[in-house]
């Protein structure tokens, strides 16, 4: 089983953080997309944020370890036919997407623990603040977190729709890669 990257194909361990941190951030932005609806009486009311807050920590970890890994991990080789321009775009979009996921969590963090209470993952551990009681942060916090994940999820989007332009109209490995590693070194 390859579990690290090769020159032409991504490792098992990319792959698996990869999607497991595209569907945290997907289902993280429905689930905030649908919990600031709800109201004081229904059941979800306190549940569903303390879902979210614990997914986002679980998350910022695991994104912090997949930073880590790059460093021993080299991503593989830019696929043979794709033009400077494309190369460098997925290069600036990729760094893009790392920031806005740090900002997106960074700030949410913040919006919780700006009171000065902890941030409790699944009554597993809890995460304290590290600001304490901040006057007015929640909101400066909640803006940036609010405009953060709407660029992540559209920058995600475009991201995915790259992908699919290359699998289905250029018919490169571009996916594939992200799919399956590859079977040894091209």
């Amino acid at each position: 089983m390859q579990i690290s990257n090769t020159s032409v194909s991504y490792g098992w361990l990319a792959i698996v953080v990869h999607w497991t941190a595209a569907l945290a951030v997907f289902g993280m932005f429905a689930l905030g997309f649908w919990m600031v609806d709800l109201t004081y009486y229904n059941e979800w009311y306190r549940r569903a944020p303390n879902i979210h807050r614990a997914i986002g920590v679980l998350l910022f970890a695991l994104m912090v370890f997949r930073l880590s890994w790059r460093f021993f991990a080299t991503p593989p080789n830019s696929v043979v036919g794709h033009k400077r321009w494309e190369v460098y775009s997925a290069r600036a979009a990729h760094g893009l997407l790392y920031a806005l996921i740090f900002v997106a969590m960074v700030s949410g963090f913040l919006i919780s623990t700006a009171d000065g209470s902890s941030v409790s993952v699944f009554g597993w551990f809890e995460v304290p603040s590290v600001t304490g009681q901040v006057k007015g942060l929640e909101d400066t916090a909640g803006w940036v977190h609010y405009w953060s994940t709407w660029a992540l999820v559209g920058l995600a989007l475009i991201h995915a729709i790259g992908a699919l332009k290359h699998h289905f109209f250029d018919r490169d490995d571009t996916l594939r890669r992200m799919l399956v590693p590859a079977r040894g070194d091209k």
